[in-house]
């Protein structure tokens, strides 16, 4: 981990122009400068957390049952790797549901691929008809519109990424400041990279459907189609 140890009267001066727990504005021009912090009396009237090392991992429970009991003062004491350990299965949980969201709009995609590949099919039979004409089989009008499938959901997956990272790159500064959160845009994990080449191989399989349409017809039907 990456930390920045300062002293409490370093804490408290950071916090010297803090109201309801947050900055007072610039505009207001009650900011404090802070060569002007040491003018103020920095010395910390309480303590909210401390971090307290144990030398024997056995006496654990028993110092945060000793802490819990104490009477007098409410405190509590917190084991940080189950703290964590609960807060990454809260995590984990809205992450999945982002996942699960995200799967159901690839499928409501794809068949709107599916949907608009089959009514313009129609549209393209003269044009199907004269592939078969000049020698290309039924098999490579089909490899072809597997192609087109792919190579949309592959555009449409580029696009959706390039349109994310420059999300995280232009409201990055503003979430920092805003929220303490730090967003980095970073390249694709292999993880992604698997995603990435299944949401492709599901679009050349969606584009099964009207490739088997235009599988099956016929060179004649193609070029006197009916009306």
């Amino acid at each position: 981990d990456r930390t920045v140890h300062v002293s409490l009267q370093a804490i408290e001066a950071i916090h010297l122009d803090w109201v309801g727990g947050a900055p007072l504005p610039a505009a207001a021009g009650l900011k404090i400068a802070p060569e002007h912090a040491r003018k103020f009396d920095l010395e910390p009237k309480q303590v909210t957390a401390a971090l307290v090392g144990l030398k024997n991992r056995v006496a654990v429970f028993n110092v945060q049952r000793f802490v819990a009991n104490y009477e007098a003062e409410p405190l509590l004491a917190v084991l940080p790797g189950v703290a964590l350990d609960e807060l990454w299965t809260a995590v984990g949980l809205g992450e999945r549901a982002l996942m699960a969201m995200s799967g159901l709009v690839a499928l409501v995609s794809l068949a709107s691929l599916v949907a608009v590949v089959l009514a313009g099919l129609n549209e393209r039979r003269r044009e199907l008809a004269v592939l078969r004409a000049v020698g290309a089989g039924p098999r490579h009008v089909l490899a072809l519109l597997a192609a087109e499938g792919a190579l949309v959901t592959g555009l449409g997956a580029l696009l959706g990424a390039a349109g994310a990272a420059a999300a995280v790159v232009l409201a990055g500064p503003w979430v920092q400041q805003r929220f303490g959160i730090a967003l980095q845009a970073t390249a694709p994990t292999l993880e992604q990279w698997g995603l990435f080449v299944a949401v492709l191989l599901a679009g050349m399989l969606a584009s099964l459907v009207p490739g088997l349409r235009a599988y099956r017809l016929s060179l004649a039907d193609g070029l006197s189609p009916k009306v």
